[in-house]
């Protein structure tokens, strides 16, 4: 799919540039469900994109140093209980992040995704690009994620009057 490293990391930047503009909504913004959102926030939508984004991050600290990943293991096995499983840690997920102050949300919203762009620039890409299971996982987590969520950035973005 990818011939380098490189093209997928442009693709990425790319894809999670829409999605910045929620940095630039207030507090209060942030915080007022959305009509098409299934009653989720802008807050919500940052903690969702942000929390699958971190499990990458995570992963590639890890595959930067050390040809297994922890972190691999645990999110390919909660892929392997997803349909079980997937509403409870989604909302798990969002309960942690509702619990942040809304800097710490905004500082984590908008440094993973650039983190994690660093970190896959050391990554050997024999350890993610060149990995099939890896690089779909990448994928479901970052560039086709955030496509899945783009209606309800819209609409969090429209009810802010953006």
């Amino acid at each position: 799919m990818y011939a380098d490293g490189l093209s997928f990391l442009e693709e990425e930047r790319d894809a999670f540039r829409p999605y910045e503009a929620l940095l630039e909504l207030s507090d209060e913004e942030l915080e007022r469900p959305a009509e098409g959102t299934h009653g989720w926030t802008g807050r919500d939508l940052m903690a969702h994109i942000g929390t699958w984004a971190e499990w990458w991050l995570n992963i590639a600290r890890e595959l930067a140093v050390n040809p297994q990943s922890p972190a691999w293991s645990e999110l390919s096995k909660i892929n392997a209980e997803w349909d079980a499983r997937g509403d409870e840690l989604n909302a798990r997920y969002q309960a942690e992040w509702a619990a942040l102050p809304m800097a710490e949300v905004r500082r984590r919203f908008s440094t993973i995704p650039g983190e994690l762009r660093g970190y896959l620039t050391v990554v050997p890409e024999t350890r993610w690009l060149k990995e099939p299971d890896r690089l779909q996982s990448l994928l479901w987590n970052t560039t086709e994620h955030y496509a899945e969520h783009e209606a309800e950035l819209r609409a969090i973005l429209a009810a802010a009057g953006r």
